[in-house]
């Protein structure tokens, strides 16, 4: 069987990318720390990754997505604060966090969540926290590196007024290359 890389998300407006671009920046600006910045263009809000699935998987976990798309309106998603895991004296990940209509998003993805169980895929362990990964530092970064640059991002707000009209939900491909990650839309569920 043919397998693809896969995960569901919400793909992103050009003008929250352009906000976003305009934000790693600033954190380019300030910071030295070695830190792969992710391609604007590439950036999307995960609902739930999936990991290598069967090619004949597809139909049925959009048809998931259309019975979790149901009952959940259109809604309004904007930038909120920065952020870091773990934690800002041993930074690995920087992002940005969703507000608005973030009850909305968290219906939507706990309904993704139960719909997926039947079909054999985990729910996930930890609690869904919506953010955006703007980048993740290197290896080779020393820890006083990264302690600076969580002092930076705990001193910034994102002030970028970026927003997002969620409009729908969306199976995703993940090609692995040597430039980085490609994505690819598999298929769009409007949300009803």
């Amino acid at each position: 069987m043919e397998q693809i890389r896969s995960f569901i998300a919400i793909e992103l407006s050009g003008e929250l990318k352009q906000a976003l671009a305009s934000l790693q920046d600033k954190l380019k600006e300030g910071s030295r720390t070695p830190v792969r910045w992710v391609d604007p263009n590439s950036i999307h809000l995960t609902l739930k990754f999936l990991g290598n699935i069967d090619v004949s998987m597809t139909s049925d976990i959009i048809k998931v997505l259309e019975g979790a798309a149901l009952g959940v309106p259109p809604f309004q998603l904007e930038l909120s604060r920065l952020g870091v895991f773990p934690n800002p004296r041993r930074v690995q990940v920087v992002w940005v966090g969703m507000a608005g209509e973030v009850e909305r998003l968290d219906r939507l993805q706990k309904n993704i969540e139960a719909g997926l169980k039947p079909l054999g895929f985990a729910a996930e362990s930890r609690p869904f926290r919506p953010h955006l990964t703007l980048g993740r530092v290197r290896d080779r970064a020393r820890p006083e590196e990264r302690e600076d640059l969580g002092r930076l991002i705990a001193s910034m707000t994102s002030n970028s007024g970026g927003k997002l009209n969620v409009k729908a939900v969306n199976l995703m491909k993940s090609q692995l290359t040597r430039e980085g990650p490609v994505y690819s839309r598999l298929s769009a569920v409007e949300l009803k």
